[in-house]
């Protein structure tokens, strides 16, 4: 029977996707967003604090002891992904506890703002036979603990060892010339002369002193006082608590009756006219002269 090179193309292909459909099925994946906590207070780009930052996952096994899983670099956004082995998974699950660890651009772990809390990994979805992982809270950190790759201080390089340019270029001018040692001289040793001895210097002693006898103090008198009287008891009454005054209860205003009239306009009264001064009383009138 004679099989057709078509078709075991098409057998290996089928097996090839087969075999890679196979190996996502236990991909795992984390996810998650690292954030500098003052770089807009200290004027730093963000880009520049986020270049060189690495991210290790590290799991505590079974026996108690935390394993470094994966580690991964955060982009220009501060963005990061890390792969993980798929041994970790267990019916579909986790069964280690992982959590997420930032180092500076030395390789040195730099401290968390959260806490241990934010840095846990927490299961998010399973898209295509994909499990996808990620933090509980942003990765914060500070550029003063956590240096960057742009903000490291630069290393001063050592300056090069330069070579003659030409063999022979360091050679002396004058061959050296070994001079002869001088001869040893016998310096005489010098004896100095001894010092007399010194004479013993003798000092009158003096006197005893002569002992000064002093009158003993008489004995002091004693003063009897008379004793002080007992003191009265002084009897208080008994204290009364005070009645506590009643509460004032404040009712509130009742409304003005219903229903309500518009106040009638002012009523201005005209003023009475000034009565006028009285006017004096004559007499008689003066008789009326009749002319023909």
């Amino acid at each position: 029977m004679r099989i057709c090179p078509a078709l075991l193309c098409c057998l290996a292909s089928l097996l090839f996707a087969a075999r890679f459909c196979q190996g996502d099925e236990d991909r795992v994946e984390v996810v998650g967003i690292g954030e500098c906590a003052d770089c807009e207070r200290n004027n730093i780009n963000a880009e520049q604090a986020f270049s060189g930052i690495r991210v290790s996952i590290n799991c505590l096994t079974p026996e108690g002891v935390y394993q470094r899983r994966g580690v991964g670099e955060l982009n220009e956004e501060g963005k990061f992904k890390v792969l993980l082995p798929s041994g970790i998974l267990a019916t579909g699950k986790s069964k280690e506890e992982c959590y997420a660890q930032l180092h500076n651009a030395a390789a040195a772990p730099c401290p968390s703002y959260g806490g241990p809390k934010s840095s846990k990994i927490v299961f998010k979805a399973i898209t295509h036979g994909k499990h996808t992982y990620g933090l509980a809270d942003k990765l914060m950190f500070s550029p003063v603990t956590c240096t960057s790759a742009f903000l490291w201080p630069y290393f001063k390089h050592p300056l090069p060892k330069f070579k003659p340019p030409v063999k022979g270029f360091g050679h002396p001018w004058f061959p050296p010339k070994k001079l002869q040692p001088l001869p040893a001289k016998d310096f005489p040793p010098i004896y100095k002369k001894p010092l007399p001895p010194l004479e013993p210097v003798y000092k009158k002693p003096f006197p005893p002193q002569i002992p000064i006898h002093k009158e003993p103090l008489p004995m002091p008198i004693p003063t009897y006082k008379k004793p002080l009287p007992q003191p009265i008891p002084v009897y208080k009454k008994p204290f009364k608590k005070p009645i506590p005054q009643p509460f004032p209860i404040f009712k509130k205003p009742l409304p003005p009756p219903f229903p309500f009239f518009k106040p009638l306009p002012p009523f201005y009264k005209k003023p009475f006219p000034e009565i006028p001064p009285e006017q004096p009383t004559f007499g008689e009138l003066p008789p009326f002269v009749q002319y023909p």
